[in-house]
């Protein structure tokens, strides 16, 4: 069958390239086609846009390349027409992507599957409109999603399991076979196993630079005086920004090790991290290590102000939203300071209860997940949808 997949950033084409993979298993026969990345390319998927062309994110950078979206927006509806897929695979990027939902639907080309539902539990509720009316099957990876689109909305979804769990136990798996300490059982006592390697503190500070340095430069400063105590700063880089990027702010801020290519490695070893929200709060929660969750935004009271009226739930980070109560400390907007930081670091270093309510927590949020395999179930998934032919319109 022919599965035409599209993943608009990074985080997209790592998990698309996973499906494609499990597609290719339980159909040796695919042709895959769309947009993507390295990842994608390296599983076989024809590539007709790389994602870096229109990986635009913000208002004012997306207004500035509007004509490019738009460009490869044009091209890429002529392409699904005259290729003609049995199925049409979005991938997050909910921006670009309904709209190719809208017009794959309107011209009843095939069914549209979408794998990473879009966050419109958070903001933009609005979109669900468009979702019941263009997507076919929505593939969920977060667990509390099933209450929003069924109970709230009514429109049923399919929950497969989450992917960063799947690349977790894949590499504790590994660690453990290479001799690193890393949980052997982890289905059973993935917290217990765990065993830091020293006195070391992990700072994640996320993946865009004027939010690497917001965010980092107060970690520093918060974390600075227990690094004269013997803890050691690693801060894991992002792909794209250059080592002197990081070093112009260890100029200014202090000595810190820069660990590239290895987050995971990093956080197994950690005896806490301070981490920007989003997927790495997961990470940091199925590695074992306690955390602090930050981000920082200039003319934070002011947004702060204006999350109450935007931001539909009460957590930022997905540790707190997959086990429905504050399992870790948010500091976000205006609470994002050195002195809170710091204070929210002491709390669970060592052996107190703090910390042990952190991992007791992470306990349960690694039993909501469920189990691993979430690209496999996905594909299952939207191979049976390929190949429903004609019985798929609504």
């Amino acid at each position: 069958m022919r599965y035409y997949i599209i993943a608009g950033e990074a985080s997209g084409d790592l998990h698309a390239s996973r499906l494609v993979r499990a597609l290719r298993a339980a159909d040796p026969e695919a042709c895959l086609r769309g947009i993507g990345g390295d990842l994608m390319a390296a599983e076989g998927v024809g590539l007709i846009s790389h994602y870096r062309d229109l990986a635009y994110m913000g208002f004012v950078p997306v207004l500035l390349h509007a004509r490019t979206i738009l460009r490869h927006l044009a091209r890429t509806k002529r392409d699904v027409a005259e290729w003609r897929p049995d199925v049409v695979v979005l991938v997050d990027y909910p921006g670009f992507n309904l709209k190719i939902a809208r017009f794959v639907s309107r011209e009843a080309l095939c069914p549209v599957c979408y794998y990473i539902a879009p966050k419109i539990w958070a903001w933009k509720s609005w979109r669900i409109a468009a979702i019941r009316r263009d997507v076919t099957q929505l593939l969920s990876i977060l667990p509390f999603e099933k209450d929003f689109f069924e109970g709230r909305h009514g429109y049923p979804i399919t929950y497969v399991g989450n992917p960063t769990l799947d690349e977790v136990t894949e590499y504790l798996t590994e660690t453990a076979e290479s001799g690193r300490k890393a949980p052997l059982d982890w289905n059973k006592a993935f917290l217990s196993a765990r065993k830091p390697s020293g006195k070391r503190i992990a700072l994640l500070p996320g993946s865009r630079r004027q939010e690497i340095h917001d965010n980092l430069v107060r970690m520093l400063r918060a974390a600075r005086p227990l690094a004269a105590e013997g803890y050691r700063l690693e801060v894991a880089a992002a792909p794209g920004i250059a080592d002197d990027f990081y070093r112009n702010i260890a100029r200014r801020e202090g000595t810190f090790t820069v660990r590239r290519g290895d987050t995971y490695g990093l956080l197994l070893e950690a005896d806490a991290a301070l981490v920007v929200s989003g997927t790495a709060t997961l990470e940091a929660c199925l590695l074992g290590v306690p955390q602090v969750v930050c981000y920082y935004t200039r003319f934070g009271r002011l947004f702060s102000l204006l999350r109450r009226w935007l931001l539909k739930v009460p957590y930022v980070s997905l540790v707190n939203l997959v086990a429905g109560r504050a399992v870790v400390r948010e500091l976000v907007c205006h609470e994002m300071n050195v002195a809170a930081v710091r204070r929210e670091l002491l709390r669970i270093l060592g052996d107190g209860a703090a910390r042990a309510a952190v991992l007791e927590g992470y306990n349960e949020v690694r039993k909501r997940l469920g189990e691993p395999g979430a690209a496999f179930r996905a594909a299952e998934a939207v191979r049976r949808t390929a190949a429903a032919g004609g019985d798929w319109t609504k």
